[in-house]
């Protein structure tokens, strides 16, 4: 997850870092629009912000971030590195905490759900301006050269166009009615298993039977998705049934 040497230019760096702050500031206002002023939503959002800053983290180094203690620029890749899925989980965590610290009841997993898709777009845009989590090389049809000339998979580019599909998805079914209070959940399911599969064509280390750490960490992501979102439809089901009962 950390750019390329050759990669390493300050614009990139700097348009990285405008695209991940103008994510957190477009989520920021969403949420305080969507709170109402309520403190406790409010609250609920830097808690996700916390848990994700530090599940990007812990994810990073669990996954590749300990293969790089022979690396000259070690610490450098460690206080840059950060992992999009270890994001997510920790952001959950950190939302469902807060919510039991100030007491809120309510579901607020359909407004992530929309605010996700959105900053991970950015992100990846990033991504590509610095010159970050990069492609396989690969001579196919799809390949982009990168700045050292050299032939890759659009890694980034294809995410990109995952979260678009995700987020019309997500705003049709919300226009719909469907899946009320379980969008993120089928998000998470979603997110996870294209990146379990799009991790092949990624440029990371496979550790483990030809797998990456990113790989296991997808597919924890997609079983808890699938999990909750079946766990929280039956909740539903029976509290509709009990309210059916004369």
């Amino acid at each position: 997850m950390n750019p390329s040497p050759q990669h390493q230019l300050i614009p990139g760096s700097a348009a990285y870092a405008a695209l991940m702050t103008a994510g957190i500031l477009i989520g920021a206002v969403f949420w305080y629009r969507r709170s109402k002023g309520q403190s406790d939503l409010l609250l609920i959002y830097l808690g996700a912000l916390v848990g994700g800053f530090a599940g990007a983290k812990v994810a990073y180094l669990v996954a590749e971030g300990w293969l790089e203690w022979q690396q000259p620029d070690r610490w450098l890749r460690w206080a840059t590195g950060k992992s999009v899925l270890g994001g997510l989980l920790g952001a959950y965590a950190g939302v469902e905490i807060t919510k039991r610290l100030v007491g809120h009841k309510q579901p607020t997993g359909d407004a992530f759900a929309v605010i996700v898709p959105v900053g991970i777009l950015l992100g990846r845009v990033g991504c590509y301006l610095n010159g970050c989590c990069l492609g396989k090389p690969t001579a196919g049809a799809f390949a982009a050269r990168d700045a050292a000339g050299i032939m890759r998979w659009p890694a980034p580019a294809v995410e990109g166009a995952f979260q678009i599909i995700m987020l019309i998805t997500i705003m049709l079914l919300q226009r719909c009615g469907l899946l009320r209070d379980r969008l993120f959940f089928l998000y998470l399911t979603a997110y996870g298993l294209f990146r379990f599969f799009h991790e092949f064509m990624r440029d990371t280390p496979k550790v483990f039977l030809g797998l990456s750490g990113y790989q296991g960490i997808a597919l924890a992501m997609s079983v808890l998705g699938l999990v909750m979102l079946r766990r929280r439809s039956q909740s539903m089901l029976a509290h509709e049934a009990t309210n059916r009962q004369p």
